[in-house]
């Protein structure tokens, strides 16, 4: 059975579902150490047998932020600054169904289900390639859809 997971940001703009058969107290909670994700308070998760998707209301509201090794956008709402998702792929991933994305637990409506105590993670130390491969791995399937 899936369960679902919705949220977004704060004004709106920008809608998550979360698919899952998991239960969020199964689901790892992981605080990554980089300095973009413990300076918005970062606690994400994923299941590589779940999917994402991403419903836009307004595309030049939808910001997206590359640092480090440029190889994910970090998803945030232009206008009421949530950080919402983070997607590894390109725009032809997206399309070909092949990206892969991590969502940001903060941004869910029921984030008190997923009560597991954060995971640091830091993965300063990947090459571009070792990050590409976790994130196939063990980020989960992602949709986006604009309204």
């Amino acid at each position: 059975m899936m369960n679902e997971h919705t949220g977004g940001c704060h004004c709106g703009k920008i809608r998550l579902r979360f698919s899952t058969e998991l239960d969020p107290s199964q689901i790892e909670v992981r605080a990554c150490q980089c300095s973009f994700c413990v300076k918005h308070g970062s606690r994400a998760v994923a299941d590589p047998d779940g999917r994402l998707i991403i419903s836009v209301k307004d595309i030049k509201r939808l910001r997206k932020y590359r640092f480090g090794l440029r190889t994910a956008d970090y998803l945030i709402c232009g206008d009421c600054g949530v950080y919402v998702a983070a997607i590894a792929g390109d725009e032809d991933a997206i399309a070909r169904d092949d990206a892969r994305a991590i969502v940001i637990v903060n941004a869910l409506d029921d984030q008190g289900a997923f009560n597991r105590e954060p995971v640091p993670v830091d993965f300063d130390r990947e090459s571009r390639e070792q990050r590409q491969a976790r994130r196939r791995l063990r980020w989960m399937p992602v949709e986006m859809r604009f309204d």
